[in-house]
């Protein structure tokens, strides 16, 4: 008899992880690598920011908190929701957690029985099917293609709910694709969300603030309230504050979910580490001017990107309204051949190819449940992106 758990055989290790994992070992043993692979921004966490933390530190604010925050945080986020999105939550309301994917896993975990379905729009962020595969759950996938806009219908998710659904999971800006749902897109989505009221839904909002041009971010709970009665909304400090390392994800629900939830955080993790917490309260109460430089920085990237990929033979990609992502279709360099001899026959084997003969590190299209494609993160620097799409540019010059 092995000693791992048969649920272990239903999930794989991140490829978003494994990617930069990857990226990090190439540029260690000396080689020239661009990494694209990760989602998280190259600014740096805000100096008043760090400075809330320091002084926690030395406040003595090191100790054991309640397992799903601190009041001082759960009342931030409170104005917060209040403040940005129109959502009135109370305290008992409002879970943090050690990071987004916590929140999501704490929320599946405590709400799925073996047969639960769980709606996934494709492409998906690589974790969602994961977690409700490890908690016994079936993830059903909903293609949404560039031709949609990479944006789920309200016919597809009509067609798609069953008796043994149980949540919708719907991300908005989407990583990997940055597609971001109007107001009345996601109203033509909840209209039919309210014909079936044992549906929840996990509202994965932590690209909020990563909006370009004139679009305008909304909330699903904001759009239709008669639905926060079974909405999870989700968010985080990651993003938008540049605070990946920190581990502060959070949600507001029904209070019902949210202490199930605390019950799952009680048993695993506990609290999320006291001084992120309270340095998030500084992220969430504190100036968010920032994030205008921030944001404008990042739709320059975006179309440059955008721009120079367009000039690849045989790569198509779209512009995103969101996040910092790109997700070119490759479906031209499919069956060509690189100067080693390989044939490229999956996107799999298109990133493979591009890190081995060009150093950048990209993610395949097919770890997001949609192919043939790949995720390149533009959170990262002018310089860097102008050499990585050159050499995308020559990589696929270079296939015949």
């Amino acid at each position: 008899m092995g000693i791992l758990a048969d649920s272990l055989a239903r999930v794989k290790p991140s490829p978003t992880i494994a990617v930069s994992t990857k990226a990090a070992e190439l540029k260690a043993a000396g080689q020239n690598v661009i990494g694209l692979g990760a989602g998280e921004p190259d600014f740096d966490t805000p100096d008043n920011i760090k400075q809330a933390a320091i002084e926690a530190i030395n406040a003595g604010k090191t100790k054991y908190t309640a397992p799903d925050g601190i009041p001082e945080l759960k009342q931030a986020i409170v104005d917060k929701f209040e403040r940005e999105n129109g959502i009135s939550y109370q305290p008992s309301e409002i879970s943090v957690a050690c990071g987004g994917k916590h929140i999501i896993y704490n929320a599946i975990m405590a709400t799925i029985n073996p047969g639960d379905e769980v709606l996934i729009p494709a492409p998906y962020w690589v974790s969602y099917p994961d977690i409700t595969l490890l908690a016994g759950g079936t993830p059903v996938s909903l293609e949404a293609g560039a031709d949609a806009g990479f944006k789920l219908t309200p016919e597809q998710l009509d067609a798609a709910i069953t008796d043994k659904t149980k949540w919708l999971i719907f991300n908005s800006p989407s990583n990997p694709t940055g597609a971001a749902y109007t107001a009345k897109e996601i109203k033509g989505l909840t209209d039919v969300l309210l014909k079936h009221p044992h549906v929840w839904i996990l509202a994965d909002d932590i690209y909020e603030h990563l909006t370009y041009g004139d679009f305008k971010f909304k909330s699903v709970v904001a759009v239709e309230p008669k639905l926060k009665d079974r909405t999870l909304t989700m968010n985080g400090v990651a993003k938008a504050y540049a605070m990946t390392g920190w581990r502060i994800g959070y949600a507001g629900g029904p209070v019902e979910l949210i202490s199930a939830m605390r019950k799952v955080q009680s048993q695993s993790t506990s609290n999320p580490c006291s001084i992120s917490q309270w340095a998030s309260v500084e992220a969430l109460n504190g100036p968010q001017d920032f994030m205008n430089e921030r944001r404008d920085a990042f739709a320059k990237r975006r179309d440059l990107v955008v721009t120079l990929l367009n000039q690849a033979e045989g790569i198509f990609c779209p512009m995103p309204e969101g996040a910092f992502y790109v997700y070119p279709s490759i479906e031209g360099c499919i069956g060509k051949t690189t100067k080693d001899g390989t044939v490229i026959k999956t996107d799999e084997d298109f990133v493979t190819a591009l890190l081995s003969q060009e150093g950048v590190a990209a993610v395949h299209g097919e770890a997001f449940g949609l192919s043939p494609y790949f995720r390149a993160s533009y959170a990262t620097s002018t310089e860097a992106l102008q050499e990585a799409c050159d050499r995308i540019i020559r990589f696929c010059a270079s296939l015949t």
